[in-house]
């Protein structure tokens, strides 16, 4: 990518279609934007594409093809599994395990991965590993708040944290408070 290592905040909407038009899914909340650095896979490659060359200031809209976003939605990525996974101490986990929770899951490889709940039956619980997203069209429409080359301390900082290694906070901003100015 041209535009590797630009520090770029903003404030978006994010909509799909909807059966009555766009439908918004999803929004940033006054003063807490999204923030990231391009080229270190934090936001899908054409989101940072289109959002490279914004100035600070400039109003942006696009849309991303579902291609360019999550793909299409797989029937084949819908598993039945067998309830008694779910068990702790041999009780179901009922705290964690309901319609619309999504859980993390691991495989026999040992690649972790999240699901999405849609059924809680008698011996098998039904999980999407679809991305919530798969299948859709995307479209933005925000404010770029800042757009310039990152310093190395932001770099350093970026990288420490996706190691785990971020020092003011154990590699987990939530255990700060914040307070390690991760972005999180």
């Amino acid at each position: 990518m041209e535009n590797k290592n630009k520090f770029i905040s903003i404030s978006y909407r994010l909509y799909v279609d909807g059966e009555e038009g766009k439908e918004l899914m999803e929004e940033t909340q006054e003063g807490k934007p999204f923030q990231m650095i391009t080229g270190f896979g934090i936001a899908l490659d054409a989101f940072e594409k289109n959002l490279a060359n914004v100035e600070q200031g400039q109003d942006f809209s696009f849309s991303l093809e579902k291609e360019e976003a999550y793909g299409e939605y797989i029937d084949a990525r819908v598993l039945d599994l067998d309830r008694e996974m779910f068990c702790i101490d041999g009780r179901f986990d009922h705290e964690h395990i309901y319609v619309d929770a999504v859980i993390p899951l691991q495989n026999e490889e040992g690649n972790h991965f999240y699901g999405r709940v849609l059924e809680v039956g008698e011996d098998k619980v039904k999980v999407d590993l679809n991305h919530p997203l798969a299948g859709e069209t995307l479209y933005f429409e925000g404010k770029v708040l800042e757009n310039r080359d990152a310093t190395a301390e932001e770099i350093q900082h970026l990288i420490k944290h996706m190691t785990g290694g971020c020092g003011g906070c154990g590699g987990n901003c939530h255990d700060c408070g914040g307070d390690c100015n991760c972005g999180n």
